[in-house]
């Protein structure tokens, strides 16, 4: 069994599929791996790491790819700079594929991949089960974001986040507001709290009340009048219209008077929704910093520029994307460690094995052997579920 991890070749993507560590373990177990030259260049694990811990390492892409069982990569398959061939083109029939791949947003790829005979399984669609938890890379990358997040507003923020009491007279500590309390959302609560901050966090679902409070952070509560806001998996769910209204008067009460402002609201699926329109951050004090972990999918803030930070009326907005990136080493050992359970899961005695039947591939197998089996994905290349 050779497993393959190559270098990423997405622009500003640091992270690595495996780090040397991990390297180790599979090999104990009798599985070759092998790796680009370079790839851990960027997360700081030198090719001399990854040979040390027993990986072989391959000088090119394409004699990477035509080596393997199983290939192991953070982003999609792209077109390489290099030639302009795309990675998929490189990949032997029949071999197998683990890494993020959006399938309902890169109905291209997934016609690549099904026509090489490719299983390739998405990091995105694992599903969100107990057996599953050590798979969850999603889960690993938005605690990166979350950290990261808290991080980047302090570094804009004019003030500092905790209470001095200095010969200078005394300086209150900064006011934070988390929208969204998922796995990004409490991270980012835990980080300021740390910080020294007075944090206040709102989400729709009145099941995270008491984990935001096990944080130290004051929960803001709307009423739902008996509506229901969580979703399958215990994700966020779209909200009706009148909810929405209510809730956006809400949020910018509270947005209006913190001096920092992190946004992680989400739907699986859909647009990010808007909760801080222009009209809020009009009203919110010069120097405050809002960061949009939504920017991906459009943003939570209505001015939320994709990939950049801007400054509108003295307010600092960032939609930086792949925060993860930006803290490559420890992105790169938590993403390792899910991959780790992945393989676990897939290769049985030497041997590559996707039970059709079982949970965890009924929800992350996109294609297997030419045959597209995601719902979604069958659904939007034929109009028919």
């Amino acid at each position: 069994m050779k497993i393959a991890v190559p270098k990423e070749i997405q622009e500003n993507e640091t992270r690595v599929a495996l780090v040397p560590q991990t390297v180790k373990k599979l090999t104990a177990k009798g599985i070759e791996v092998l790796v680009e030259k370079g790839a851990g260049n960027a997360s700081l694990f030198s090719d001399s790491d990854y040979e040390f811990n027993g990986a072989k390492i391959i000088n090119d892409a394409k004699t990477l790819y035509s080596s393997c069982d199983l290939i192991l990569k953070v982003r999609k398959p792209e077109f390489n700079n290099i030639g302009n061939i795309h990675e998929i083109e490189l990949m032997k029939e029949e071999t197998s594929l683990v890494s993020f791949l959006q399938p309902t947003s890169n109905i291209d790829t997934i016609k690549l991949l099904t026509a090489k005979k490719i299983s390739a399984f998405s990091l995105e669609s694992i599903p969100r089960i107990t057996r599953a938890q050590s798979m969850d890379v999603l889960s690993s990358m938005s605690t990166v974001s979350g950290y990261k997040a808290v991080i980047i507003a302090a570094g804009f923020l004019p003030k500092f986040f905790p209470m001095l009491m200095t010969a200078a007279g005394t300086v209150p500590p900064a006011k934070v507001f988390i929208i969204g309390a998922g796995v990004a959302g409490l991270q980012a609560i835990a980080t300021a709290k740390r910080l020294g901050a007075v944090v206040e966090a709102f989400d729709t679902r009145a099941a995270v009340k008491e984990q935001v409070e096990s944080l130290g952070a004051r929960f803001i509560e709307l009423d739902l009048k008996g509506e229901q806001t969580e979703g399958e998996g215990g994700y966020a769910k779209q909200i009706s219209k009148d909810l929405h209204e209510r809730e956006l008067e809400l949020i910018g009460i509270h947005v209006k008077k913190s001096d920092v402002v992190i946004t992680t609201a989400q739907v699986p699926g859909k647009r990010a929704p808007i909760l801080i329109t222009e009209k809020i951050v009009k009203t919110m004090q010069g120097g405050s910093v809002i960061v949009d972990l939504a920017a991906d999918q459009g943003g939570n803030c209505e001015l939320t520029e994709l990939g950049n930070k801007i400054i509108v009326n003295d307010i600092t907005i960032c939609g930086y994307l792949n925060l993860p990136s930006l803290m490559p080493t420890h992105a790169s050992q938590m993403f390792s460690k899910n991959m780790e359970s992945i393989i676990a899961h897939i290769i049985k005695n030497d041997q590559m094995v996707f039970d059709l039947n079982d949970e965890i591939n009924k929800g992350a197998l996109i294609t297997h052997k030419g045959v597209i089996l995601h719902e979604s994905v069958k659904h939007l290349l034929t109009g028919v579920h």
